[in-house]
């Protein structure tokens, strides 16, 4: 229901500006669109993978492996009404030739972490440049508020993180009657490791939050260049600005496949109050849509690749221990 209703409103933005100027400032690209579908959302990849291979205790998984099954979790995240969750799974188990459950599962949940922390860093400049440029502005407001229910959330998060939430959500659902979640004691290491490296891995974290915080900036990058092959004069500093808040009404939005329509619109608001035009706001938006359209493409195609990959087996020693050889 909330696809149809985004498809609706994203229709409706296309209809009621300027259809045929959109249409045909995206087919003024012409080469420089090949260009957008490449760069830089190739280095984002690979610093948002960064971002996850250091939400492990240990390296063990090849980057290769991590890059391939970040892409397929993405186009799941992306394709399917999961709450932008169920390609999380996906990556845990495209992994499960490579590493133990008790690795793979609390990484996921470490990155995903970690990638919503520099998301609000981000937001932050964001907010401080756009106090800058549109002081008193509505929608400076509207991005104060999102950077502080983020906050709150994130808070939240952590420590369930650090005091078991696993445990006492599996409990939960066996009280609703769902079958027992996992096997053995997986759920209790992967409380564990959880635990263990928010205490004991800081640099690890920070790595990771700052390899994710490097790909948030470079879609400011991609909006400038957006823009510029939009011939709409902007500078850098409003590119971020529109960039920031496009990536806070994601997260608000996650509920919504790609959280289509909602993001345009949020587009072609941003763009009104910069005084840049709503056209301009669902051209960008639709270029974008292209981009992200390609790339799941690519991720389904590394979905099919990796997915006939064996079984691991054994796990992984308890982080600090013995024979912890990370």
């Amino acid at each position: 229901m909330l696809l149809v209703l985004g498809a609706t409103l994203l229709a409706v933005l296309v209809v009621r500006n300027d259809p045929g100027e959109v249409f045909a400032s995206i087919g003024r690209l012409s080469w420089r669109l090949g260009v957008l579908l490449c760069f830089p959302v190739t280095l984002v990849t690979i610093f948002d993978t960064l971002g996850w291979r250091f939400a492990f205790v240990r390296d063990r998984a090849a980057f290769r492996d991590l890059v391939w099954a970040r892409l397929a979790g993405e186009a799941f995240n992306i394709t399917t009404p999961t709450a932008a969750l169920g390609g999380e799974v996906v990556k845990a188990w495209l992994l499960r030739g490579h590493v133990p459950l008790d690795e793979s599962v609390p990484s996921v949940i470490i990155a995903k972490t970690t990638i919503t922390i520099a998301q609000g860093l981000f937001l932050l400049l964001g907010i401080v440049l756009a106090g800058i440029a549109l002081p008193g502005s509505p929608l400076l407001l509207g991005m104060q508020w999102l950077l502080a229910v983020e906050v709150v959330a994130l808070a939240v998060f952590v420590v369930m993180q650090t005091r078991g939430f696993l445990r006492w959500g599996a409990r939960l659902l066996e009280r609703l009657g769902v079958r027992r979640l996992g096997e053995g004691d997986t759920v209790d290491r992967v409380d564990r490791v959880l635990a263990h490296f928010y205490r004991h891995e800081p640099l690890r974290l920070l790595l990771s939050v700052t390899s994710h915080l490097v790909a948030w900036l470079l879609g400011s990058i991609e909006a400038y260049l957006i823009l510029r092959f939009l011939e709409v004069p902007v500078s850098l500093t409003t590119a971020t600005v529109i960039e920031a808040f496009g990536t806070a009404v994601r997260v608000a939005t996650f509920l919504i496949p790609a959280s289509l329509g909602a993001l345009e619109g949020s587009f072609v608001a941003t763009f009104v109050a910069l005084g840049l035009g709503p056209a301009a706001g669902v051209s960008f938006g639709l270029i974008r849509r292209a981009r992200e359209i390609v790339w799941v493409g690519v991720g389904l195609v590394a979905f099919v690749a990796m997915r006939r990959v064996p079984l691991a087996v054994g796990r992984s020693p308890e982080p600090g221990s013995r024979d912890d050889r990370g």
